[in-house]
């Protein structure tokens, strides 16, 4: 049984993994205890549902996650090399997950929001303000780009909607086909997006 100092964390980690690797539905919470290392009257003790557990999760991973995108997209890089440092991150990041478990994962955010849309209302509102959230970041450097000439997107807003679905259903895609070969085409479609040369980001 793991330590009670953190049960909780392990618990956190386990359905994290359980659900991006397999499902949201298919994962129970015995599953979730027996890889955590921790009782099941440990779980009832933190957490009062296996959605409960999950938002805590999700929040958790989201406070971790959040600090990369503010280094990634800092005004002090140029807009153009935002964006490929975005690309590379997750091209980067999924290969590590297809090294340690032999599949593509993918956007966690994603396959869980599209599988419990229509049976976990907190859940999907949680996932929709992490993207929406995510998205602004895309929408900074549009606009950034846009202004110093290395776009054509007036509509900044606008077209970062355009973008972040792109990005989901490049990575989905990837999941689908076990591929991360795919992901190597992300800077690139982002940059046709936007109306932007990819050689510009180089020279920016």
């Amino acid at each position: 049984m793991g330590r009670v100092s953190d049960a909780k964390e392990r618990l956190m980690g386990a359905i994290t993994e359980l659900i991006w690797i397999g499902s949201y539905g298919s994962t129970t919470i015995d599953q979730i205890c027996e890889k955590a290392g921790v009782k099941k009257g440990s779980f009832y003790y933190f957490f009062d549902s296996k959605a409960s557990l999950a938002e805590a999760a999700i929040r958790v991973e989201w406070d971790n996650y959040r600090p990369k995108l503010d280094s990634v997209f800092s005004p002090t890089i140029a807009p153009l090399e935002r964006l490929r440092r975005y690309a590379e991150m997750g091209y980067r990041e999924q290969l590590e997950l297809k090294e340690k478990h032999g599949y593509v994962l993918g956007c966690p955010l994603c396959s869980l929001g599209a599988e419990v849309s229509t049976q976990e209302a907190t859940l999907r509102y949680l996932i929709e303000e992490i993207m929406n959230q995510s998205r602004l970041y895309l929408e900074t450097a549009i606009r950034d780009a846009h202004a110093v000439g290395q776009a054509k997107a007036p509509d900044a807003a606008a077209m970062a909607r355009i973008v972040y679905p792109y990005i989901e259903g490049l990575m989905t895609q990837a999941r689908i086909q076990n591929n991360l070969e795919i992901m190597k085409e992300l800077f690139s479609g982002i940059c046709t997006i936007i109306g932007a040369k990819v050689a510009q980001a180089a020279a920016a």
